[in-house]
């Protein structure tokens, strides 16, 4: 995961997952509206697992 991507993850979620389907875009959005806190760890670990996979 790029520093780029980190940085996305912490200011807005749900556009750091935007590659990673609607499903994806939707959870983090809603973990988002329910707590920033929540929808940026998700978005981290997400990415995270996605950058490892590669």
């Amino acid at each position: 995961m790029g520093c780029g991507r980190a940085i996305l993850c912490i200011i807005f979620p749900p556009l750091a997952v935007i590659d990673r389907g609607c499903g994806t875009v939707l959870i983090v959005f809603a973990l988002t509206l329910a707590g920033w806190v929540p929808g940026a760890i998700t978005a981290l670990l997400l990415n995270y697992e996605a950058s490892s996979r590669r």
